[in-house]
């Protein structure tokens, strides 16, 4: 997690450096279902880059949002999930789908 020190004085902002980008929130999407494994992530996250989500997993779990399960198995097995901090994230998910929905009824097709 960041020092307090290093994080905005707005809380809207401190969120938004937190999860703030189109993949990280995608990622939250995901595993606010159920574990995945970095390729299960990967296929369901088309656009992706190998080393966008790789760095995407990294902050989200040095932010802990997310923790990371090492099987230690060969060939390996690792886990990605939400952190209990990470699953007071589904809320504002909810809040989201919900707004997009409501936009996309707004537009035209």
């Amino acid at each position: 997690m960041k020092p307090k020190s290093e994080l905005p004085p707005c809380p809207v902002a401190t969120t938004v450096s937190l999860i703030g980008n189109k993949w990280k929130l995608l990622i939250i999407r995901n595993l606010s279902k159920r574990a995945w494994r970095f390729n299960e992530l990967q296929k369901s996250l088309e656009g992706v880059s190998q080393k966008v989500l790789t760095a995407s997993l990294r902050e989200l779990e040095a932010d802990g949002i997310i923790y990371r399960k090492d099987y230690f198995t060969n060939p390996p097995k690792v886990e990605y999930g939400l952190t209990e901090l990470g699953n007071r994230l589904k809320e504002l998910l909810d809040v989201m789908a919900r707004f997009g929905t409501y936009y996309k009824s707004l537009t035209a097709d």
